[in-house]
């Protein structure tokens, strides 16, 4: 079997396989790439696999004129940059001591040894330059029958490094068969071995939770995962329920699935930004959600406190909790509200200090109530109404 593209074809790869393999050595892709390329995906980054060493791969590079940057020299990690482009290149290699998240490795020369030490067979997978894929470990019925399985023993995978755990629960939302199942065997230990996710760092089980999360449906993998304690653990307090019913929301309205979304619609401690030690854009787009579903607003009052994208999610995650569909104006709805400005300013009121301010914070109140159809006069008057009542 072959794997094909654009990427493969390159100049800038032809050339990097051409630079490796010139004196007899071997190149591989490897991962990624080929998984991919075999399921017709996209690919974006290109990993090769090699049995030169680091100090070869450095050589060999500089003499065909390439740019060798030794981003990973005691792993056997090399990025050759060609025509600006990078690409990760790896000695061959075996574990020799693990600790549930760093290795120390041994290089080597055979391929087979180098695949044992990969996480699943879907991505133990590797093609030569010309795109004949070698399969040392027999994963390519697992990968074309969508079945995301660990290599070897799923407890020895698990203990050398455990962000594997989340890895399972992300690569089966993004490559297994929705319909067959997540792996019995897997889950199991995942389950079993779940106490070592407590020695990852939370900004490693943020990134794997927001590209899980990213995945087109990953509600059955998130679902996997509450039913094994591990989204409990993760996330205190989250509700797997709420997310199959965004999902089709999402759908129903043609908006592209979006990780902080769905995040939000968890609930619990999902929208910490301390939990998941999000950056702040993104603590501050789960913060703004959270927001406009607290205050329960309309469509296009939501999107002015809170955002037009705020506003949005909001709408899609009470509809998917209400069973309800998206609103059928909901694009408009969130532009009017977007543009929208207050009828009302300071100097229209014959107020100062404390009074102005009560003042127009009642006038917002009124507006916002009324999904900002109040005209300038009724705000007014809103603004005005306790001081004359007083």
């Amino acid at each position: 079997m072959r794997i094909a593209g654009d990427w493969l074809d390159a100049p800038a790869t032809r050339a990097v396989c051409a630079a490796l393999t010139a004196q007899g050595d071997r190149a591989l892709f490897v991962g990624g790439c080929v998984r991919n390329a075999l399921l017709g995906r996209p690919v974006a980054d290109i990993d090769i696999a090699t049995d030169a060493p680091p100090e070869r791969t450095i050589t060999l590079a500089e003499a065909a004129g390439l740019h060798p940057v030794p981003t990973g020299l005691a792993h056997g990690t090399i990025t050759v940059v060609a025509d600006h482009r990078p690409y990760e290149v790896t000695t061959f290699r075996r574990d020799v001591e693990t600790t549930g998240r760093h290795a120390v490795v041994a290089f080597t020369t055979d391929v087979v040894e180098d695949a044992r030490r990969r996480d699943f067979t879907m991505n133990a997978l590797y093609a030569d330059p010309d795109g004949e894929v070698v399969d040392p470990l027999g994963g390519l019925p697992d990968l074309l029958a969508r079945r995301v399985r660990f290599v070897g023993d799923p407890a020895e995978r698990i203990t050398e490094d455990y962000l594997r755990i989340l890895r399972f629960f992300r690569i089966h939302a993004w490559y297994g068969d929705p319909s067959g199942g997540i792996d019995p065997e897997g889950l199991a230990a995942c389950a079993a071995l779940q106490d070592g996710l407590e020695r990852l760092s939370r900004e490693r089980v943020g990134a794997e939770t927001g590209k899980l999360l990213a995945a087109d449906d990953p509600a059955p993998a998130v679902a996997a995962m509450a039913a094994t304690g591990i989204l409990a653990r993760l996330l205190p307090g989250a509700d797997a329920t709420a997310l199959a019913p965004l999902i089709h929301v999402e759908a129903m309205a043609g908006v592209a699935p979006d990780w902080r979304r769905r995040l939000a619609a968890l609930g619990g401690d999902a929208g910490s930004a301390e939990t998941l030690r999000l950056s702040r854009a993104d603590a501050r787009a789960v913060a703004a959600i959270r927001s406009a579903l607290a205050d329960g607003l309309a469509c296009a009052a939501s999107a002015w406190r809170h955002g037009a994208d705020a506003g949005r999610d909001a709408a899609l995650i009470v509809a998917a909790a209400t069973g309800s569909a998206p609103p059928a104006d909901l694009a408009a709805e969130l532009a009017r509200g977007a543009a929208a400005r207050l009828p009302l300013a300071a100097a229209d009121l014959d107020l100062e200090g404390p009074a102005l301010g009560a003042a127009l914070r009642r006038a917002e109140a009124a507006w916002l109530a009324t999904d900002l159809r109040l005209d300038a006069n009724a705000v007014r008057a809103a603004a005005l109404r306790p001081a004359a009542a007083g």
